[in-house]
């Protein structure tokens, strides 16, 4: 089920009226509970949780997950400096990314971080002339593709064979038997990520079957691993109906991996932050649309949240200051030049005026961070609620902004 809102509509009314719009808003009461929750589902079994920055790599949300106690997975050399800049040692860090670039690699050896997620034997390989020519000997687990549907929306899918991600299941015994020849290497663990917002822990349990089995016979032979990654992908509701319960996850992950011993290493992202943001958005615009209903326009669209463009994915409006009158079926567009710049379809909802705000809740996770220019858009501002109030924690870029790096 859906949660409390990131904050009552009446401080995200104000908080617009004095920030501008569009505006995200992030509650970090709301990500620090959802992270204790999280962590709190593993105790008793030995655990790391790697906070996935994709989700939301905004420095000062980064910053908070750091207080919290969590560790990083980072997906480029980018999100390798941010969480540095966050205070984040490298051993913190897990490195994952299924094109990682020769500087990227060896700014990840140099800096000693706690794992990198192999891709691939030749990755592997890369690795281990880096680490050698440096004297050094680098901590890799290999990513592993169990051919296991999440069941999610095919674009954020990410276990099957024909994606991208990780070797097949059937390679994996091969290239680890290769990793642990490679004196620049050890092969520290394996992981498995098949995909985002999980709606049931089944698919994780049949994906952690072979890779366990895996794990095993490496153990047997001698290999040196410590842990077993199991990804993230943990979904949340944004439509109302049941949130997949995460100690039920996290029960599912312990039996899996608990005959092996080894650690669990879990990458929570959009389950930690999703829910703990909303991106306010003003009404620029209100026509009537053919065949009844009306168009609300909003200043805020696909340049600021990419979501339903890419994947047609729902998020809840809440029109903040909510107008008399019956309930009419609004097509809740954006200001973008693509007829796919729609944030919500046949909305029911009293007509609003222009002037008007409307929130769009759970967009915590893969909102700011996937953001762009498009149509010269500013990137909007960001803050966080905190105990005494609130505070910007990313100033509304400009014009001057976007053209700075230009000739």
């Amino acid at each position: 089920m859906i949660g409390p809102p990131v904050a009552p509509a009446s401080m995200l009314a104000e908080i617009a009226r004095r920030a501008g719009t569009p505006v995200y808003v992030y509650n970090a009461a709301r990500i620090a509970e959802r992270y204790a929750a999280f962590t709190a589902a593993f105790t008793g079994y030995p655990h790391r949780v790697h906070y996935a920055l994709k989700a939301n790599s905004t420095l000062a949300v980064v910053r908070l997950v750091r207080a919290l106690g969590g560790g990083v997975d980072a997906n480029s050399g980018g999100e390798i400096d941010v969480a540095l800049r966050a205070g984040f040692a490298p051993r913190d860090i897990v490195f994952t990314g299924v094109g990682k670039t020769p500087d990227e690699l060896a700014r990840a050896v140099e800096l000693d971080i706690h794992t990198i997620n192999a891709e691939s034997l030749g990755e592997i390989e890369r690795i281990d002339r880096l680490a050698g020519a440096r004297g050094q000997c680098a901590r890799v687990a290999l990513r592993v593709n169990p051919d296991v549907a999440a069941g999610a929306h095919p674009h954020i899918s990410t276990g099957r064979l024909t994606h991208k991600f990780g070797v097949p299941i059937a390679a994996a015994a091969g290239i680890c038997r290769r990793a642990m020849t490679l004196s620049g290497v050890r092969l520290a663990g394996l992981h498995v990520h098949i995909g985002s917002q999980l709606a049931s822990s089944a698919p994780i349990r049949d994906a952690l079957v072979p890779v366990v089995a895996l794990a095993a016979d490496l153990l047997a032979a001698g290999c040196p691993l410590q842990h077993v990654d199991v990804g993230g992908g943990l979904g949340i509701s944004y439509d109302g109906s049941d949130e997949p319960s995460v100690t039920e996850y996290a029960r599912t992950v312990i039996d899996a991996v608990r005959p092996t011993g080894l650690q669990v290493i879990a990458e929570p992202g959009r389950w930690i932050v999703g829910p703990a943001g909303a991106l306010v958005a003003s009404v620029v615009d209100v026509k009537e649309r053919e065949g009844g209903g009306r168009f609300v326009v909003l200043d805020a669209g696909m340049s600021e949240l990419l979501r339903p463009a890419l994947y047609g994915a729902f998020h809840r409006l809440e029109p903040l200051e909510p107008r008399p009158g019956p309930q009419i079926a609004c097509d809740v567009v954006g200001p973008i030049c693509e007829t796919s710049d729609v944030v919500g379809a046949e909305r029911l909802m009293p007509v609003p005026e222009v002037g008007d705000f409307i929130a769009i809740h759970d967009t915590g996770a893969y909102g700011a961070v996937m953001a762009s220019n498009y149509n010269r858009h500013p990137l909007p501002a960001e803050v966080l609620i905190e105990r005494d109030g609130w505070r910007f924690i990313r100033r509304r870029q400009t014009v001057d902004d976007m053209v700075a790096l230009e000739n």
